[in-house]
């Protein structure tokens, strides 16, 4: 708590190690844990910026995700440079993050949350790393449920994180629904897509309709490799910071509206985090007029116009807290107070840790009332009461 208010911060992150997740794999998946010593690559950089000093622990690397980070052509050059030293983003807050607290210790991630005066957090869940091999996908998925059940058990009130599905495997996504739904930590589910699968694919039913029986919301996080159009962003990462995360979200909203996936699963909220918002009443209205306009690309039978859907009280969006005050007043005068939710991108660079929180109160000018929709009751509303 700060100031008064309680704090649930929408969008933070937990991201297990190859070391501290491999306890947690199903026995066919430690059988092959030796095969895969030469697929680990050591963490020399943290999650915000901050240099790393041996003994590394290591992540899983099968193979390279495609994005803008293959090449780098600097504005103004003619093609991307031969050799580029890695550089990783500015740490935009003034203190790092305790180490381990988006690893294994629960108690450092803690301490920083009473730092910031944080109540609850969402964390987004480790992503399996990019393979082709099916066995993979599932493991990794099912390992980090069993993780993130031992990490949040000791504050099962204050942390919370998503159920992760698959397209590669609908029948195993919707029995880890079904096992971990009732779990103190699980407050939605996050659909982990291959690229060239849409949001909207008729495959996904049965994951949408286990997310309905559950009550669960489903959550949209963009990121920076493998997002829609990567390819097409000219080699320079500074474009593609920028373009990603608002592109990727608007993709996402706009097939999950206009395909009806709300009207048929009534008890599904939606939210979108990390990906700005500032551009939401925009794209609200652009979608409303598209939809007349390109009318023979939806389906005939939708019951409300794609942008009713956002001020419906069922979907959600994570504030940026670069876009600002200003911002945040023009969101919630076009569309309501209703929406948005605090969030900080901890433990990553982008954070503004440990001041995250003190920024975004010092946001007078949107009223107490607004103020505690948008640092508490919203988020409540998406994720369930902690």
């Amino acid at each position: 708590m700060r100031q008064r208010f309680k704090i649930f911060d929408s969008d933070t992150h937990l991201s297990p190690n190859a070391e501290t997740l491999e306890p947690y794999f199903d026995a066919n998946i430690r059988k092959r844990l030796p095969e895969w010593e030469n697929c680990k690559v050591p963490f020399r950089v943290g999650w915000a910026g901050e240099i790393l000093e041996p003994p590394y622990r290591h992540r899983y690397q099968f193979t390279k995700r495609s994005g803008w980070r293959q090449k780098l052509r600097i504005l103004g050059e003619a093609g991307p440079r031969e050799q580029v030293e890695r550089h990783s983003p500015k740490f935009m807050g003034s203190r790092f993050p305790t180490p381990g607290g988006s690893d294994d210790n629960v108690e450092a991630r803690i301490r920083d949350m009473d730092e910031e005066g944080v109540d609850v957090q969402l964390m987004l869940p480790g992503i399996p790393p990019a393979s082709d091999d099916v066995e993979i996908e599932i493991g990794f998925i099912r390992a980090n449920h069993r993780f993130t059940t031992d990490f949040c058990s000791k504050y099962p009130h204050r942390l919370k994180s998503l159920i992760v599905v698959s397209n590669k495997a609908i029948d195993v996504s919707v029995e880890e629904i079904k096992t971990w739904a009732s779990a103190p930590w699980a407050a939605g589910i996050y659909p982990h897509l291959d690229e060239g699968v849409p949001i909207d694919h008729p495959d996904l039913e049965p994951i949408w309709a286990a997310a309905n029986e559950a009550g669960l919301c489903v959550a949209h996080h963009s990121f920076t490799e493998g997002y829609p159009g990567y390819r097409d962003l000219w080699d320079n990462p500074f474009i593609g910071r920028t373009a990603s995360h608002p592109w990727g979200a608007m993709r996402a909203m706009t097939a999950f509206f206009g395909a009806g996936i709300m009207d048929r699963y009534p008890n599904i909220r939606y939210c979108i985090l990390e990906s700005g918002f500032g551009w939401l009443p925009f794209w609200g209205a652009r979608m409303d007029d598209q939809s007349d306009y390109i009318s023979y690309a939806l389906p005939q039978n939708l019951a409300h116009k794609p942008g009713e859907y956002m001020t419906s009280g069922r979907f959600f969006a994570s504030l940026v807290i670069h876009e600002g005050e200003k911002m945040a007043k023009m969101v919630t005068d076009f569309l309501g107070d209703g929406l948005l939710m605090y969030s900080s991108d901890y433990p990553h660079a982008e954070s503004r840790f440990p001041e995250s929180t003190d920024k975004v109160l010092a946001w007078k000018s949107l009223g107490d009332e607004v103020m505690r929709k948008m640092l508490w009751d919203n988020a409540t509303r998406c994720f369930g009461e902690p």
